[in-house]
């Protein structure tokens, strides 16, 4: 993965499902299921428009971002310095699946579900054992993590909490992570995970939906 998520504000909603176009079949099964499902729980109708070749459209307001950050000129290039940024932490030394299993970690907690979903997607394209996966969430309660990855975990669940609690990131929590990094990989580690929020933030806010992203395509748009 040569892309990470803080880059999503401009790449996530180029390639959300609702701007794809969809062949005439799944299209329109799509709109009638929809419409069904709707109707049956008394949700007003979403709205169903035509384009310009009579194939029936769903425009579903749920899965569509309430703002288009890369639509916006002065977002696009605010979103550029995020990139720049991504680039530097993905020059470092930090392993690429660490760098996966901390922006996940960060993304749970923060309830972003596109970068849930592409975070547990490119560990399961790379070959991540779905047992890593699944328990990334309770990292603490398992015995498929390395002292130097609960050393990570544990600074981006700190880093991301704090709002909860009143130390910030633990004497205990610094004292693992410089035991099992140097100086730059801490230092990417400390970016890394004030990225990730940010990204996750910036997709919270937007209401940038999960369920989506395709493996790769971060890399894909940055070759």
């Amino acid at each position: 993965m040569l892309f990470r998520p803080w880059v999503t504000p401009v790449l996530a909603l180029r390639y959300h499902p609702t701007r794809r176009r969809f062949p005439l079949l799944r299209n329109t099964v799509a709109a009638v299921a929809l419409i069904t499902y709707r109707r049956c729980y008394g949700i007003p109708v979403a709205v169903v428009s035509w384009s310009f070749n009579s194939i029936p459209r769903v425009r579903n307001s749920m899965m569509e971002p309430r703002f288009d950050l890369n639509g916006n000129e002065f977002g696009a290039k605010i979103g550029k310095r995020f990139a720049n940024t991504s680039m530097a932490i993905m020059g470092s030394s930090l392993p690429k699946s660490l760098q996966e299993l901390v922006e996940l970690r960060a993304s749970q907690i923060n309830g972003c579900g596109y970068c849930v979903d592409a975070h547990s997607k490119e560990l399961a394209a790379a070959g991540e054992p779905p047992v890593r996966i699944n328990l990334v969430a309770a990292w603490r309660e398992s015995t498929v993590f390395t002292e130097a990855e609960c050393a990570a975990l544990a600074l981006a669940e700190e880093g991301t909490r704090l709002a909860d609690a009143d130390h910030g990131v633990s004497d205990e929590t610094w004292a693992q992570v410089r035991k099992h990094y140097d100086d730059d990989q801490v230092a990417a580690l400390v970016y890394l995970v004030a990225m990730i929020n940010a990204a996750n933030r910036l997709l919270v806010i937007t209401r940038t939906k999960g369920g989506s992203y395709e493996p790769g395509t971060f890399e894909r748009v940055a070759n």
